[in-house]
């Protein structure tokens, strides 16, 4: 078949000329071939040896992280097939095929090294490679080649002025913005948005079960290249839309796949992984009430979720508690969402007149101030009411209605153990401050939020009290934190001071939790939780990198920066701001069209 423009492709104009110089047909079949060639050698023997995590050893079955190159390798093919035009697959690439073929190849390269040379590193040398190896990686190597050789989707700038390599580069892996959804039937697409949904908890699932680091890490560089791909294709943002359309129904999906999620584990201890993430999440989302929609920049609101980490420990009939009472697990809920929430105002009402740093270095201090406070109270250097560095220890688990949280419980053929039962507790929790953030940011003071963060002197010259909407935020967001203290405290049996740290190795600690707002994306719903699930999973399953971790988290967080500052979902008004300039590439085919349907509509 003749490789031809197809009708998704956007209208000339511009340069289209790849990075690569090769006829559009042979560019196509090689990255076709090389993507069959390494889909080819997932089925055969990479090492000798099973000493290498995952037995890679076996010829007819992939295994390890060759499944991951399987995957990767069979996207590339699907995308690459797609530039084809071949009926049936139009729908895979709305916005583009080439750009997605070259992110997955890149995906697919990269997991083959990453692999050939773990394998190489542990074993000593690479003639531990066995022919398997060398097919899959020569495959992804010609692969890359044949996708930089593709037509740029989007006709790069004639009046560009970077005409440069990198810029091309980066040109290359974009796509236009993908045409008009065909309508289709309600149920059809409620059926996409559970379906993908459904794929969501499959690929979550499998990053907590991966069983070793080697296999963890070859899983982001798979997710990452290939999430991006399917973005520059068109349906990630054809499934946003979907979702936009039927928000309650998306919303339903989605705590209805989280809930699924200890039903799918065998390991208790990758629910307790599950519990965390909710907790730590949740607790981003909160923060996100503060930095995302009112613009405070808060380094010390780790302190909150401590005042009701200590408060429900204090409260639920710790042997440890100085204070020897013992509420219901909903007064102490209660209980620790108040005295975060007071601490809150405390706070703030002092605090939230100053601006930008010196409410950073402000909020920072309080945040040291807490963890030292809650150290002193020892009874030698303060009252006794903490127990000092020891903490608050024996926390009892949770009864509601006498179903004991500590107990396994049988639920339709499936056990749920301890750590299950506190992952479906704050699934609650989670549902609670999602539908808060939602009510508050699309009320009268959430729009007030968002005036102030843009420019709070002309939000008050247009009669916005600015003090008093600052305050509310700041109130709101350490009663959310305070409310999933309560339930970290049980999960947890303890509370130290050093677990509210503003910069730890591990979350939570404030550097964390502002890290994981600004990954997810300032301002929105699902960011901060997928920010808050990366920075607390990463961690956990890279046990090995411990010395290093803080290393690759701030080269992380500068490539962030660079590529995609409004983070992993985009606030609209934030990423028109980050990018501003690329609004103007346009081909001038494109602005002459767009000058003609203006000229028609004025008529």
């Amino acid at each position: 078949m003749a490789d031809t423009i197809t009708k998704n492709s956007p209208p000339t104009g511009g340069d289209v000329t790849p990075l690569i110089s090769l006829p559009a047909a042979t560019a196509r079949i090689a990255t076709v071939a090389g993507s069959v060639l390494a889909l080819a050698g997932t089925f055969m023997a990479w090492t000798w040896t099973s000493a290498f995590p995952g037995d890679l050893t076996v010829t007819g079955y992939p295994g390890g992280l060759q499944v991951l190159v399987l995957i990767s390798s069979a996207l590339t093919l699907l995308f690459a097939l797609s530039g084809y035009g071949i009926r049936g697959l139009n729908w895979v690439a709305p916005g583009g095929p080439n750009a997605a073929a070259r992110l997955t190849a890149l995906g697919t390269l990269g997991t083959v090294g990453y692999t050939l040379g773990a394998i190489a590193f542990q074993l000593g040398g690479v003639v531990n490679l066995e022919p398997g190896a060398w097919v899959a990686g020569i495959g992804a190597l010609i692969a890359v080649v044949g996708s930089l050789a593709l037509p740029f989707d989007q006709p790069f700038p004639a009046g560009d002025p970077d005409k440069g390599g990198w810029a091309r580069f980066r040109h290359s892996l974009t796509a236009p913005h993908p045409p008009r959804a065909r309508a289709l039937p309600s149920a059809v697409e409620i059926l996409i948005i559970v379906a993908g949904f459904a794929l969501g908890l499959i690929v979550f699932t499998y990053g907590i079960d991966t069983e070793y680091g080697e296999l963890f890490v070859g899983f982001l560089i798979t997710v990452a290249f290939a999430f991006t791909g399917l973005a520059r294709a068109g349906l990630v943002s054809r499934l946003t839309a979907l979702t936009a359309r039927y928000r309650g129904i998306s919303l339903a999906a989605a705590f209805a796949a989280a809930l699924c999620f200890p039903f799918t584990q065998d390991n208790d201890y990758y629910a307790l992984i599950g519990t965390n993430i909710l907790i730590f999440a949740t607790v981003a989302l909160g923060l996100n009430v503060v930095v995302g929609l009112a613009g405070l920049l808060d380094l010390g609101y780790v302190a909150f979720l401590g005042v009701g980490a200590y408060t429900a420990a204090l409260v639920s009939g710790s042997a440890a508690s100085t204070i020897g009472v013992e509420f219901p697990f909903w007064a102490a809920v209660l209980t620790g969402g108040a005295v975060s929430l007071v601490f809150g105002v405390v706070i703030g009402a002092p605090t939230l007149r100053l601006r930008g740093d010196y409410l950073a270095i402000v909020t920072l201090g309080f945040g040291e101030i807490f963890r030292v406070t809650m150290n002193n109270l020892n009874g030698a250097s303060g009252p006794d009411v903490t127990n000092g560095a020891q903490g608050i220890s024996a926390i009892p688990d949770v009864k509601i209605f006498g179903f004991d949280l500590g107990s396994p419980h049988d639920i339709g053929g499936f056990t749920l153990g301890r750590n299950a039962n506190y992952f479906l507790l704050m699934l609650l929790f989670t549902a609670i401050v999602v539908m808060v953030f939602n009510r508050s940011g699309s009320s009268r003071i959430g729009r007030a939020w968002v005036a102030i963060r843009e420019d709070e002197t002309a939000a008050t010259a247009m009669g916005i009290n600015g003090f008093r909407v600052k305050l509310i935020a700041f109130a709101l967001g350490a009663t959310l934190a305070g409310l999933a203290g309560t339930v970290q405290a049980h999960v947890a049996y303890s509370v130290t001071p050093d677990q509210y740290e503003f910069a730890g190795t591990a979350p939570p600690n404030s550097a964390f939790l502002l890290a994981a707002v600004i990954l997810g994306g300032m301002g929105t719903v699902s960011g901060p939780l997928i920010g808050g699930a990366l920075l607390y999973l990463i961690p956990a399953k890279l046990d090995f990198m411990d010395d290093y971790q803080l290393l690759l988290f701030g080269l992380a967080l500068i490539l962030l920066m660079r590529f995609r500052p409004e983070g992993i979902v985009a606030n609209k008004r934030a990423q028109l701001q980050f990018h501003e300039n690329d609004q103007l590439d346009l081909p001038e085919q494109r602005l002459s069209d767009t000058a003609v349907d203006t000229t028609k509509a004025g008529a």
